[in-house]
């Protein structure tokens, strides 16, 4: 026997009350942001919604509700419609004391942290302290530029498979610390947050979702957003004394060197704001925009069908148009440097890192061909395995991804 209860959502009436789970909310400029932090669900009302949800949440009826929405602003609400909205997004726990499904929320990286035990995370020596390290860095950076390294202190070993070896755990490693740094911080702030690899067009990297940081206060949210720039940053100025007190000819002031450089290299990368790097979330935020990466993907298309005068399309409207003025204008600014970027990126993939892959994985396997040494056998299976794996795994993770968006828009076309 089915439970239909569960399965399909009562009839909401004039009478009907509402239970709604543990909900957050904020204010950001002329709306209110309100989340359910468990699920990492989260959208943006008007003050009326807002009041909406305040006096549901009271226990007042949908009748009772409406009445005085309409006594406070003159305008008719319909309450209704708008709790089974909320009973969409998740927010509602049980209408007229029957439950509503509640499937269950997305599983959080490390789920014994909890927010006591990360709260320094947020305390506002931390940014301080961080700032302090990297000035005293710059400095002895200034006195003594002679330890300032460069790209060959990367090939600290003779055995290229050694140097590609241990470059490749040394970067996984920080970038791990990197994310960890954003759940870390994310956490502290209450927020659940998910670790898991991802890609950013040809690139295979490790992401970490704190969406649920919208519902925090704006400096938990920069320092968020921030947190994984700062440990690359601190780890980079924690190798400079090393640098300064080892002999330049040790294997220690080599290995520093190394790390230090592996630790900067992927802050250019931060740079890329149409990729959605950490930098993005920073502008997103500080333009107040809700989706800057999907507006001006559709902007960007949209001008594209424009261009190209698509009779398909012809009369479209400009979907910037229903956005805020602050945030139409930095929609349309973001979306040509998302095109450009974006063909800037691809083409540097075509012309230099895809043809430089095949080059390396062609003399790998060449070298495994008889008549090799044990240490050439040895140098291009390392090659083999470490460049193959990582494209290997892009692409596993790029199918990954590319199912998971098809079951969430059939999910979404269901309920629709």
């Amino acid at each position: 026997m089915t439970d239909t209860a569960a399965e399909a959502p009562p009839r909401v009436g004039p009478d009907a009350r509402v239970a709604l789970h543990e909900l957050s909310v904020r204010r950001d400029r002329d709306e209110w942001i309100v989340g359910r932090m468990a699920t990492r669900t989260f959208v943006a009302l008007p003050p009326a919604g807002a009041r909406a949800v305040r006096l549901l949440g009271e226990g007042l009826s949908v009748a009772r509700t409406q009445e005085r929405l309409r006594a406070d602003t003159g305008e008719e609400f319909d309450i209704a419609d708008f709790v089974t909205d909320l009973a969409a997004l998740g927010f509602v726990a049980r209408i007229d004391g029957r439950p509503l499904p509640d499937p269950a929320p997305p599983r959080a990286s490390l789920p014994w942290l909890r927010p006591r035990h990360v709260r320094f995370a947020l305390h506002p020596v931390l940014p301080v302290a961080v700032a302090v390290l990297l000035t005293a860095a710059l400095v002895t950076m200034l006195l003594r530029p002679g330890l300032l390294p460069g790209y060959r202190d990367l090939l600290w070993s003779p055995h290229g498979s050694v140097v590609l070896l241990s470059g490749a755990a040394a970067g996984w490693t920080l970038l791990l610390a990197h994310e960890l740094a954003h759940l870390v911080t994310a956490r502290a702030a209450g927020v659940p947050g998910r670790m898991r690899l991802g890609t950013r067009l040809q690139f295979l990297v490790m992401q970490t979702d704190i969406s649920g940081i919208e519902l925090a206060p704006r400096r938990h949210r920069l320092t968020a957003y921030l947190s994984g720039i700062a440990l690359n940053l601190s780890v980079a100025s924690a190798l400079v004394p090393v640098l300064a007190a080892t002999d330049p000819a040790s294997t220690a002031h080599r290995l520093s060197a190394a790390a230090l450089l592996l630790a900067l290299m992927p802050l250019p990368f931060q740079l890329m704001v149409f990729t959605r790097t950490d930098v993005y979330f920073v502008l997103q935020d500080l333009t107040g925009c809700r989706d800057l990466y999907g507006d001006g993907l559709a902007y960007a298309r949209y001008r594209c069908r424009r261009l190209l005068r698509s009779r398909a399309h012809k009369g479209e409207d400009d979907p910037s148009a229903r956005l805020p003025r602050h945030e139409r204008r930095a929609v349309r600014v973001y979306s040509v440097v998302l095109v450009v970027g974006t063909a800037v990126c691809l083409a540097f993939m075509a012309a230099v890192t895809l043809p430089l892959d095949i080059a390396l994985l062609a003399r790998a396997v060449r070298g495994l061909a008889p008549g090799n040494t044990p240490a050439g056998y040895a140098d291009s299976a390392a090659v083999l395995v470490t460049l193959g794996g990582v494209n290997v795994l892009w692409l596993v993770t790029k199918w990954r991804d590319h199912r998971s968006r098809r079951r969430a828009k059939a999910v979404a076309r269901a309920r629709t």
